[in-house]
């Protein structure tokens, strides 16, 4: 059951943090969220563009979303980051997605747009902005946030290209070193975007989030704001 509902305006941008007394009642307001967003897309635009996070809360939501009504040939689907790993490696979040929802439902294979970050950062970074060029909008990005105050693949003290729409990662902090992450001005150039934020351990992240540290999760600011969906964190 959410209990708390917060708004609030920090370094340009607006957040809206809704708090649930229960980590089942955040995964069934997030698939009635996505579910709302692609019939509202598909009704105006005739498609439905969504990015997909990584992570273990983000994989419980997708689970739930092969029994949503939508029409599934209207789905595009995009990544807000994966790690550069062969395509089969467990840690792929495009493996992890296909796993727990894609293979389940109809949506084209066409229409599904995995990073190759299997070529190398640099190379995958490159084929993406080209997968990105033409896209416009997305309809709604998914992210989650790390206890270091990461999204995607954008990290404390890496400094990205906001010019480009995907970017090549090095060094990250946490294995592997080498990724592929879109931008925070591109994840910031959608209709809606959604945090999943659950866990104690994101306590540090939130608090500076919301006193105005400059984590990378900051950094998101689309024009219509961001949701943040949280359990298990003070505010």
């Amino acid at each position: 059951m959410q209990n708390t509902t917060q708004s609030l305006v920090i370094n340009g941008q607006v957040s809206r943090w809704q708090v649930f007394t229960a980590q089942e009642a955040l995964y069934s307001s997030a698939v009635q969220h996505i579910e709302e967003a692609a019939k509202n897309a598909i009704a105006r635009y005739g498609k439905f563009s969504i990015v997909l996070a990584g992570g273990s809360t983000p994989k419980s939501v997708y689970q739930l979303l092969p029994k949503i009504d939508t029409d599934w040939s209207k789905w595009h689907v995009y990544y807000g980051d994966d790690r550069c790993l062969a395509p089969e490696h467990e840690e792929r979040n495009s493996l992890m997605a296909q796993d727990a929802w894609l293979k389940h439902v109809a949506i084209p294979a066409s229409q599904v747009h995995d990073i190759p970050a299997e070529r190398g950062a640099v190379e995958a970074a490159a084929a993406y902005n080209e997968t990105l060029a033409d896209i416009g909008e997305f309809d709604l990005v998914l992210l989650g946030l790390g206890e270091d105050g990461h999204t995607a693949s954008l990290f404390p003290g890496h400094h990205w290209d906001d010019s480009q729409a995907a970017v090549a990662v090095f060094d990250a902090p946490k294995p592997p070193p080498e990724r592929v992450s879109i931008s925070a001005g591109r994840l910031s150039h959608a209709r809606e975007v959604v945090f999943f934020v659950t866990g104690a351990g994101k306590q540090e992240a939130v608090n500076n989030w919301r006193t105005g540290v400059d984590i990378p999760a900051s950094f998101i600011r689309p024009k219509n704001g961001v949701d943040v969906y949280i359990f298990g964190v003070n505010l």
